[in-house]
């Protein structure tokens, strides 16, 4: 490791000050985030919400599905509106509305525009004119205005409630009736609603023209339209990543001078010797699959959805499995199946770098696999239960489903999956621990695959900060923490080095270039991925400081990405080094798709809407689905297979090893994903930009675009891409089956030695 010692010091040297930057946004995101007020009064001076109703609105709010049920400043689900967005138009136009009847007897729309126009001017005073007092902590809203957010109250009532005349409504936006059922919690519903369309609209304390969430949402009617700081902090991110890939393709081009590897001529894993512990991880990968089966399988459901709310080709499945259910499922095990890959191939590797078995291992590896089980199990059963049964708040924040996007299972769960971490951590460290007191070209390989699984048990803890009642712009700080440093960050670290790790124990890539490249690789991608975290926070009642510096070094993280393509071909070229290096043939593709995906997914459609100006109006809409599919599936979706394809490799006979599956199944997942997303979700998104640009989010949210001629046949144009995926999928399932039939290798005669 001596000779890049100064790389690691860099790494250090960027991961704390990286870190302390990101805590200090933090505490700047705590004392300006928009103020939860004791008491919202008329100016009457009538109580319209106390500060426990928007509390225990949002609350609320997340037990009856939360993120997947519409979204609340952008995050959450596509098919139901963002409240925020939809309460605020909503209040506007009956403001409008009533002050029309008042002045003219008539409605608004009857209105001529130079009657219009002085009640646009006033609806925008009143509505960006920030009357709260933080010495009384109270919020006084005009007599007029209380009686708007009165009337657009009872929507909200009736549509979580059981109102018969929002039947129509809630099937296009795939809600049951009832959604919540305690009557305190259904009229605290709309105070929530209330304070975060408000705080999206009223100017900040001493700041013209923006409000605590930067103006957005896009909403003509009030002046919600891009900050300065938007537009100027968009261009500027731009020009960064033009210099950013000019520097990097440079570096690379003054570091090509290497000369070829020479490929062994034998393959050097030959004479692998499995251990017990080795064996056991056999397991993980059979529920890797079956989680995977059923993750695809609720998305059709949940993507169906869409077109029928409350039914699946016309069978009421809604009833028993309803959109949010479905959604969480498939949300949730997208994380999970492609972390127990990567945790596997991690307990498979150990023994194999360390050199010898740890005692107990098999133990803990064993202790594990029923302990993991047990949480996906238990955290998909009790959030299934409790949304059915509308256990209430409590519940669903210990034990059902917290109603955050891709960190839904409950407290107890998460607890219980921390400590599972921690343990893997453990083994893993246990495994490895010779290897790391062993100097040798690999040692630094080594003690990053062991230094970014610490961080992967303790980063999780990031899922256990937030309360019951913490403000919603401290969750989504710390949910982000978790969804984009746990699986975007450490994870692709750990994964990354295990890469690098295979092949170089295959003599594809030397062991010092490979520890070089990977310390070089983990500065740059840090450098912008810790603070690239906040382009999810930028509209989120977040401080406008996070605008520049979320998107300086979001742009920054696309910069590593340019160089995917190039990467991805030398590993494709890895295939032809050797004839032994054909039977780790679809495994190695699997690292070329993840290139190929780095590049399209992350990178060209993660781009696409990272810039501050670009989310500003396609933050909640199919733009980030598209982003979100082409870069979890097929970037840490194909790392996983392949790793999982790797371990296989070893632990299977080699005769029941069948490549004529893994063909189909590697190019039907690839295929249908970019039918899926190119044929699907990425014209959809675009649709809905233009909507949104044009007449503001709520609009490109509503039923009226959702449940469009255009959108729908774009819905369906999903099946095939759906189909194509699925069958992927069915062929690796029975690829993996076939591995477990009768060891078909032939005996193998006295004297001659056996070919691992």
């Amino acid at each position: 490791m001596h000779k890049t010692r100064n790389l690691w010091r860099w790494l250090a040297i960027i991961f704390f000050l990286s870190f302390a930057a990101l805590g200090w946004i933090g505490r700047e995101i705590y004392l300006e985030k928009p103020p939860i007020p004791q008491q919202v009064l008329s100016s009457s001076g009538k109580l319209l919400y106390s500060g426990e109703q928007i509390q225990r609105g949002q609350e609320a709010w997340l037990s009856a599905g939360g993120q997947q049920m519409g979204s609340v400043w952008g995050h959450g689900s596509y098919v139901a509106p963002d409240w925020s967005a939809d309460w605020l138009h909503r209040e506007a136009i009956t403001l409008r509305d009533i002050w029309a009847k008042q002045q003219f007897k008539k409605d608004y729309s009857q209105l001529n525009r130079e009657e219009q126009a002085p009640l646009d001017a006033r609806l925008i005073s009143v509505m960006r004119s920030n009357t709260y007092d933080k010495a009384s902590d109270t919020l006084t809203i005009q007599a007029d205005r209380a009686v708007a957010i009165e009337q657009v109250a009872q929507h909200y009532m009736g549509l979580f409630g059981s109102d018969a005349a929002q039947d129509k409504l809630r099937e296009q936006y795939a809600m049951i009736s009832g959604s919540i059922k305690n009557a305190d919690d259904l009229k605290a519903l709309p105070a929530f609603f209330f304070w975060s369309a408000w705080s999206a609209t009223t100017n900040r304390p001493g700041v013209d023209h923006i409000s605590y969430t930067s103006n957005w949402p896009h909403e003509p009617l009030v002046a919600n339209t891009p900050t300065t700081g938007t537009s100027v902090w968009s261009i500027a991110s731009i020009i960064l990543l033009i210099a950013g890939i000019a520097a990097m393709v440079l570096f690379h081009q003054m570091h090509r001078d290497e000369e070829p590897v020479i490929c062994p001529e034998n393959d050097p894993l030959v004479t692998l010797k499995l251990t017990p512990s080795m064996k056991a991880t056999m397991k993980y990968f059979y529920v890797v699959i079956g989680l995977l089966l059923v993750q695809v399988g609720m998305g059709i459901i949940s993507a169906h959805y869409q077109v029928e709310g409350g039914s699946f080709f016309g069978i009421p499945l809604a009833e028993v499995l309803p959109f949010t259910i479905s959604r969480t499922i498939h949300t949730q095990l997208g994380v999970l199946w492609i972390a127990t890959a990567w945790l596997a191939t991690g307990l498979f590797l150990a023994p194999v770098l360390g050199g010898k078995e740890p005692k107990f291992q098999k133990l803990g590896v064993d202790v594990l696999f029923y302990a993991l089980l047990l949480i996906v199990v238990g955290s998909i059963a009790c959030g299934w239960v409790g949304t059915l049964q509308r256990l209430g708040t409590s519940y669903s924040f210990w034990l059902g489903n917290q109603g955050l996007e891709y960190t839904s299972m409950g407290r107890v769960w998460q607890i219980l999956l921390f400590i599972g971490l921690l343990i893997w951590a453990c083994l893993l460290g246990r495994g490895l621990w010779p290897a790391l007191r062993k100097p040798s070209e690999s040692q630094g390989l080594i003690a990053m695959v062991f230094i970014s699984a610490v961080c992967i048990g303790l980063f999780y803890a990031s899922s256990l900060v937030w309360g019951q009642k913490t403000h919603y712009a401290l969750i989504e700080y710390w949910r982000w923490w978790l969804v984009h440093l746990w699986v975007e960050g450490f994870f692709e670290v750990f994964a990354t080095a295990v890469i690098a790790l295979l092949l170089s124990r295959l003599g594809l890539i030397r062991a010092a270039s490979a520890n070089r490249a990977i310390v070089l690789e983990t500065i740059v991608f840090l450098f912008g991925g810790i603070l690239g975290t906040l382009h999810h926070l930028y509209f989120t009642g977040s401080p406008t400081s996070v605008i520049a510096v979320g998107a300086m070094f979001s742009a920054l993280e696309v910069v590593p990405l340019a160089l995917i393509g190039a990467e991805a071909y030398q590993t494709y070229r890895h295939n032809q080094a050797a004839p032994w290096v054909a039977k780790y043939r679809w495994a190695i593709m699997c690292f070329v798709a993840v290139g190929f995906w780095n590049t399209v997914g992350a990178g060209l459609l993660g781009f696409a809407i990272n810039p501050p100006i670009s989310l500003y109006y396609v933050q909640g809409l199919n733009m980030t689905a598209a982003h979100g599919h082409a870069a979890l599936f097929g970037v840490y979706g194909m790392l996983g297979i392949g790793l999982m394809l790797f371990c296989l490799r070893g632990l299977a006979p080699a005769a029941n090893w069948n490549d004529k599956l893994l063909k189909p199944a590697f190019w039907s997942l690839n295929i249908g994903l970019f039918m899926m997303v190119f044929m699907s979700l990425l014209p959809s998104g675009i649709y809905q930009a233009i909507a949104s640009v044009e007449h503001g989010l709520w609009y490109a949210r509503s039923a009226e675009i959702i449940h469009s001629p255009v959108m729908e046949a774009l819905v369906w144009l999903r099946v095939p891409g759906d189909i194509v995926f699925s069958v992927g999928v069915v062929y690796l399932a029975v690829f993996a089956l076939k591995l477990l039939g009768r060891d078909r290798s032939l005996p193998v005669p006295a004297g001659k030695l056996v070919d691992a």
